[in-house]
């Protein structure tokens, strides 16, 4: 169990160093980067949401989460609102420009996966997928931060065409 162990941190760090880079845009253009993309995923799953919504959802300091989406305000990824509910803190919500952003991006990384695993069995594929979401599931639960899963496996490409 233990080299298993080790061989899982190995991949992990390896997986977060390959993914990102490897699943970007062919023509060399900039995508999001992995904060704004993270970021414009939980709030399109989740909805409007402020800054201290985000610092707790991310675990991170409201500092943090408030340079982050400030940054995306001004490059008009998202848009600060009044709260729906009537709350007094104004909250974040993905624009249309960031919508199609994450849709573009979001294309990138499943062509760039799928030609990644075009030599995989479909059966393999699926066991991945279902190992990834139980071992991070398994982490929400322990972190006492669970994510927001979309509803089906359209709602994460519903977006607008980028």
């Amino acid at each position: 169990m233990n080299d298993d162990l080790m061989t899982i941190e190995f991949e992990g760090m390896l997986l977060g160093r390959y993914v990102s880079p490897t699943l970007r845009h062919n023509d060399g253009g900039p995508g999001l980067d992995r904060s704004a993309y993270t970021v414009l995923t939980r709030l399109q799953l989740q909805g409007p949401m402020s800054t201290s919504e985000l610092s707790e959802a991310f675990g991170l300091d409201v500092s943090t989460l408030h340079r982050q989406a400030n940054a995306m305000l001004r490059v008009g990824l998202v848009e600060r609102i009044p709260d729906p509910e009537g709350g007094i803190a104004r909250k974040f919500r993905v624009s249309d420009q960031g919508l199609a952003a994450l849709a573009t991006d979001r294309k990138v990384k499943l062509s760039g996966l799928s030609e990644i695993l075009e030599d995989w069995s479909a059966e393999d594929v699926g066991r991945l997928a279902e190992l990834l979401s139980r071992f991070n599931a398994d982490i929400e639960r322990r972190d006492g931060r669970p994510w927001p899963r979309p509803d089906d496996r359209q709602q994460t490409s519903s977006c607008p065409p980028g």
